[in-house]
């Protein structure tokens, strides 16, 4: 099916001009809508600079082709424009929130998210959508009247629950948070803007999540066979793969390996966009919802069809063991976690390490506030920095290789 452009606004779309508005009153821009703004302030910010050397999946010794949390950032919000544009959602919003969806990473992705979540354990842990949210809220420091980015409520709204709720109505943590609870940076800003943890995202903080799955899974393969950590005819098992490779045999049967793969990349995105597109319209059609009623709905409006989402948890099934759990990823990421472990434990037993900038920091006489303002410096951190940071305290660091 061909993928429409220039598409009239839907009516669950968000309206720049009904934002509920910032944090911090400002006079708006007189070129930029209040979400366009959004996106300008999340690119220009120092923790996006920072993912170009945060680790996606491979650590940056691996190699320059494989992803990093900026190039998949930048992919994913390609993704979100371009679902948002078909769809006839805000394109500014969907990718501000494509934007800034991983800001809260900390080095090393997960193996350093797991670190520094062990190192928090007695003090609420560490979570990177809680991260991001405190980032864009508070640790920028840019701006002369406030700190933060001052982002409009829809953008924290949709960086919160992209998603899907956090909380039940009555304020139970529901799903990821259903254990351990709702992080207590976010509970703490909803009380200062009420980002209603209970109800659905906007369509477009449902696109850029949906925009994150299938970049994931589409690049994921890209990486995993540039990697050599399975092949193509392993991959293949999976019945929407082996169907794409079928249909590129078939029609190009001497086409050279690289571009096999490309190829099959390509037309995974561009079967998942138009079954969401579909899917969408469904949807939408038996419902039609308006913006405030997205919100108000049991389930989201923004989604794969029940064939697609098989075929979803199908290619995620396949690369968890495969890619994520490979030995060799798995080893690398050991030593990466106890990076971060080790420099943790440091300047928890000689905060004088810390750069000047964060040695002087209020209520640090709490162990808990003293133990968060460390793992935000740690967090911050891109891989290389940590690596040389913790050359300068240990004997040994590892390579990462």
């Amino acid at each position: 099916m061909a993928i429409e452009t220039g598409r009239a606004r839907a009516a669950y779309a968000a309206d720049p001009a009904l934002s509920r508005g910032r944090r911090w009153p400002e006079p708006a821009s007189p070129t930029r809508n209040a979400f366009r703004r959004d996106c300008d302030r999340i690119i220009h910010s120092s923790a996006f600079r920072r993912l170009a050397h945060k680790t996606q999946v491979f650590v940056y010794h691996e190699g320059d082709h494989y992803r990093t949390r900026l190039t998949h950032t930048l992919e994913v919000a390609q993704i979100a424009r371009s679902l948002a544009r078909a769809l006839g959602c805000d394109e500014d919003l969907a990718e501000a929130l494509a934007l800034a969806h991983d800001l809260g990473h900390p080095p090393f992705g997960h193996a350093g998210e797991r670190a520094l979540d062990e190192a928090l354990s007695h003090f609420g842990g560490f979570d990177h959508n809680a991260q991001g949210l405190r980032i864009v809220t508070d640790l920028e420091r840019r701006y002369a009247a406030f700190d933060g980015l001052n982002l409009t409520w829809e953008t924290l709204e949709g960086l919160v629950k992209h998603n899907g709720p956090l909380t039940e109505r009555a304020g139970q943590a529901v799903a990821r948070y259903r254990e351990r609870g709702v992080p207590a940076a976010i509970l703490a800003y909803t009380k200062i803007q009420d980002l209603e943890l209970w109800s659905q995202p906007s369509a477009e903080a449902q696109v850029a999540a949906l925009s994150d799955d299938i970049a994931y899974d589409a690049h994921d393969i890209d990486d995993g066979l540039r990697a050599d950590l399975f092949t193509l005819g392993d991959i293949a098992a999976v019945a929407i793969i082996g169907d794409i490779v079928r249909e590129i045999d078939a029609a190009f049967p001497a086409l050279e390996p690289a571009r096999r793969v490309h190829e099959v990349v390509r037309r995974l995105i561009t079967r998942m966009i138009e079954d969401v597109i579909a899917e969408t319209g469904r949807r939408a059609a038996a419902h039609k919802p308006s913006a405030a009623e997205v919100r108000k709905a049991v389930g989201p409006l923004i989604a794969f069809s029940p064939a697609m989402q098989n075929a979803d948890t199908a290619i995620k099934g396949f690369l968890y063991p495969r890619m994520y759990r490979h030995a060799r990823v798995m080893r690398v990421m050991d030593d990466a976690e106890k990076v971060v472990r080790d420099l943790f434990a440091h300047y928890a037993e000689t905060p004088a390490d810390l750069p000047a900038e964060w040695a002087h920091a209020p209520a640090l006489t709490d162990e808990s506030a003293r133990a968060r303002h460390i793992a935000d410096y740690i967090a911050g951190m891109t891989d290389r920095y940590a690596l040389v940071e913790h050359a300068k305290y240990f004997k040994a660091t590892p390579e990462l290789r």
